[in-house]
C-alpha cells in the first residue's frame, strides 16, 4: 500500500539516462535480472504476473527535445545497447495514434513493464510459501537491541528476530532505531496514476514524453502516469494532477480524449537527496540493513535490491555496489 500500489512498473533504465550518474549502473543490472526474477516467482507460485518486455519510444514533440534524444542515443550506442532514432514518420510508423506534434522518437526494444501490484501478490505467495508471515495493517515504531537479537515495535506487538530489513519507503526515516540520533533523510514525493479504458487498437509499447508516460495492458487499458509532487504525505489523487495528466497523454496520443475513465491512485516514491537508493547495513545495529529510497525505480530495482540484501545478510557477501548505497553517505546511520 505505498509507493507500489500507485507504480505503472515500467523496466525503462535508459530512459532519461545520464553517463557518470550511479543510478544508471543499478537499474541496468536490475534490469539485466528481471527475466530470472520473474522466472523464480513463476516457478514457486505457478503463475506469474503481467511482464512484457515490448520495449519503450520516447517522444520529442520540439528540436530542444530531439536534440535530447540524440544524446540519450549516442550514450546508448557507447554501451553496446541498441536503440532506434526515429523522425516523425518513423515514430508514427511504430505508433499510428501519435500526434502530428511529435516530430521523432528514441525506439529501446530492450525496456518493458510489470503489472507492480500482480508482482506484489506474487512475491507474497511466494515468500508464503517458504515459511514467510505477513502482519498487514501494523505500523513500526522502534527497533531496538534484544540481548544479540533485536526487537521490532509495533503498534501491534513485538517482534523479535535476529536481523531487520528496513524497507519502508517514504516512511523509512519515521523508524527509530536504538542508538542511531540521525534519521534517514528519505522523503515522499507523490506520483499520481490513471487507468483508462482504451477503445479501438492500443499502444503496441510504453511510449513516453517529458511531461507523462502511458503504459498498454493486455486487457485494453491503459496506464497514464505520472506526477512528480512534492506534496508531503497527502496521499490524495487532485484534480489539477488527473488534468495534467490527461492533457499530456492527449498532447502525443490525441485519442486518450476517447478514453473512458477507470480510476485516479496516488502512491509516495521515497526520495534521497542525491536519487539514489539507501541499501547497506547499519553502522550502530549491523543486523539491521537498509534497503529504501529509491525513488522512482523501486520496481525495476526489486530483483537487484533482493540480491545485494540476501547476499550480504545470509552470505555476508559485501557487493561493490552497497558502496555507492551505503546509509553512511548520510551520517551515522
Amino acid at each position: 500500500m505505498g509507493a507500489t500500489q500507485a507504480s505503472a512498473g515500467i523496466l525503462a533504465p535508459y530512459i532519461e539516462a545520464h553517463e557518470g550518474h550511479p543510478l544508471l549502473d543499478l537499474t541496468t543490472r536490475g534490469l539485466d535480472l528481471f527475466d530470472s526474477f520473474i522466472a523464480n516467482i513463476t516457478s514457486v507460485c505457478g503463475s506469474a504476473p503481467l511482464y512484457r518486455r515490448t520495449g519503450t519510444l520516447e517522444v520529442a514533440t520540439d528540436v530542444d527535445g530531439m536534440r535530447r534524444l540524440e544524446s540519450v542515443a549516442g550514450l546508448l550506442q557507447r554501451r553496446g545497447v541498441h536503440a532506434r532514432l526515429l523522425d516523425g514518420a518513423g515514430a508514427r510508423g511504430e505508433e499510428p495514434h501519435l500526434s502530428e506534434a511529435v516530430v521523432g522518437g528514441l525506439l529501446i526494444p530492450t525496456h518493458g513493464f510489470v503489472a507492480a501490484g500482480d508482482l506484489t501478490r506474487s512475491l507474497t505467495a511466494a515468500a508464503r510459501r517458504h515459511g514467510a508471515q505477513l502482519i498487514e495493517h501494523g505500523r513500526v515504531r522502534r527497533v531496538v537491541r534484544a540481548g544479540a537479537d533485536l526487537r521490532v515495535e509495533t503498534d501491534r506487538g513485538s517482534l523479535a528476530g535476529n536481523g531487520v530489513v528496513l524497507a519502508a519507503g517514504s516512511w523509512s526515516g519515521q523508524i527509530a532505531l536504538e542508538g542511531v540520533e540521525a534519521r534517514l533523510p528519505v522523503r515522499p514525493v507523490r506520483g499520481q496514476l490513471l487507468h483508462l479504458a482504451w477503445t479501438g487498437p492500443t499502444l503496441a509499447r510504453v511510449v513516453w514524453s517529458d511531461r507523462c508516460y502511458l503504459v498498454p495492458w493486455d486487457d485494453g487499458t491503459l496506464l497514464v502516469g505520472a506526477t512528480v509532487e512534492e506534496a508531503g504525505f497527502d496521499e490524495r489523487t487532485t484534480t489539477a494532477g488527473v488534468r495534467d495528466l490527461i492533457e499530456a497523454a492527449a498532447e502525443i496520443v490525441p485519442h486518450t480524449w476517447t478514453a473512458g475513465f477507470l480510476s485516479a491512485k496516488a502512491g509516495l516514491r521515497p526520495a534521497t537527496p542525491d536519487e539514489v537508493p539507501v541499501i547497506g547495513p547499519s553502522t550502530v545495529l549491523p543486523n539491521v540493513m537498509y534497503a529504501t529510497g529509491h525513488f522512482r525505480n523501486g520496481v525495476l530495482l526489486a530483483p537487484l535490491t533482493a540480491q545485494l540484501v540476501a547476499d550480504a545478510m545470509l552470505e555476508n557477501r559485501i557487493d561493490p555496489l552497497l558502496t555507492m548505497t551505503r546509509p553512511g553517505r548520510f551520517g551515522v546511520l
